[in-house]
């Protein structure tokens, strides 16, 4: 078996520590459903697969800071330009649906907020509509006159699942700070639970048997734990070329162990993936 990995994105939400005596950054985990397909009870960041709905014809128009051709320069492997922009449109879509947070902004500039119990009100009824297929994306930004903030996702690591696994995925990570006046509410549905985290201290709860995670969280909250500010890991970002990271599985001694492209054994952090032959 070696099945195409399907693409899509992820969006990493940070903030500032919520102890104003440590300096540091906090970054939003959210824990996938017991019953999931893919890495289930595993703690992951908020995102999903592109919908052909986020590279259709017009998009573009609904997106500021970013156009076709330049999310093409920094996405080249991509099968088209507009599949590029579309993994930006993926990113901020899945990120309202999974956890309510909406990077966007009105026409006038200004940020969205979801603040006022009105706006609440509003914008969870849109999830609930989005949630079971009964709405577009595209239709929610029509109906409210707003635009995506492209520029806000700044693209910062790119995983893609071990060949010959029956779920594959080929991710695009991004990394923003959460905005101004928007809380954190978990769908409850493919996502029971979310937590903010330090990156070291998320990594200290992970090797404590805490919470599980699989490869792409754990190296990507290392390089997170680097950081002392929101805008130090952005600056990064900006600066970082990023290249593919293609992992594989192999089996030594009669363990799952995830080898790096650099050769680097992880033999203590095996991966929760299952080989094909044991699903038949």
């Amino acid at each position: 078996m070696n099945n195409m990995p399907a693409d899509a994105s992820t969006v990493l939400l940070l903030r500032p520590c919520g102890e104003k005596s440590i300096q540091d950054i906090e970054v939003l985990l959210v824990l996938r459903n017991r019953q999931s397909s893919f890495v289930p009870g595993y703690y992951v960041f908020p995102g999903g697969c592109l919908d052909p709905e986020d590279y259709q014809p017009g998009v573009e128009r609904f997106v500021r800071g970013i156009d076709t051709q330049q999310a093409a320069q920094f996405l080249p492997d991509m099968s088209s330009p507009e599949k590029a922009l579309g993994t930006w449109v993926a990113g901020i879509r899945e990120t309202f649906e999974e956890v309510g947070i909406l990077i966007a902004r009105k026409k006038d500039g200004t940020p969205v907020t979801i603040g006022t119990r009105e706006e609440r009100q509003r914008f969870d009824r849109y999830r609930q509509l989005l949630n079971k297929g009964e709405m577009k994306f595209l239709q929610m930004l029509e109906e409210e006159n707003i635009l995506l903030s492209g520029d806000r996702l700044h693209y910062f690591s790119h995983w893609i699942t071990p060949e010959f696994l029956p779920l594959r995925y080929d991710v695009r990570f991004f990394v923003t700070e959460v905005p101004a006046e928007q809380s954190v509410v978990h769908d409850g549905v493919e996502l029971t639970d979310h937590a903010w985290m330090r990156p070291a201290v998320a990594l200290a709860n992970y090797e404590a048997g805490k919470l599980g995670m699989v490869l792409p969280q754990i190296i990507t909250l290392e390089e997170l734990s680097r950081f002392k500010t929101v805008e130090d890991v952005i600056v990064s970002a900006r600066e970082r070329h990023v290249p593919a990271t293609l992992t594989k599985i192999v089996r030594i001694d009669g363990k799952d162990v995830e080898v790096m492209p650099d050769g680097t054994l992880f033999q203590n952090r095996p991966p929760v993936y299952s080989w094909p032959d044991e699903n038949n």
